[in-house]
């Protein structure tokens, strides 16, 4: 289960959010089927805060690399 302040990947697009499966962003709520997900800019800024369900994110692996994109 994931928990508050990990991160966590989206598996799926929120286009009207301007988010892309694969960006990455920390929990900070866990409710019964799903988390509130904040995502920042890579210079710290909020971007959105969003509710998802547990199967529309993936915990983040140390396997795995950040990847920069513009914002549309």
């Amino acid at each position: 289960m994931i928990k508050e302040l990990e991160r966590v990947a989206l598996t799926v697009d929120f286009p009207e959010h301007h988010l892309k499966a694969g960006d990455v962003g920390a929990v900070v709520y866990v409710h019964g089927e799903g988390y509130e997900v904040e995502f920042f800019t890579l210079d710290g800024k909020t971007l959105d805060v969003i509710t998802v369900l547990a199967s529309q994110v993936r915990p983040v692996s140390s396997r795995e690399i950040a990847h920069a994109r513009p914002l549309e």
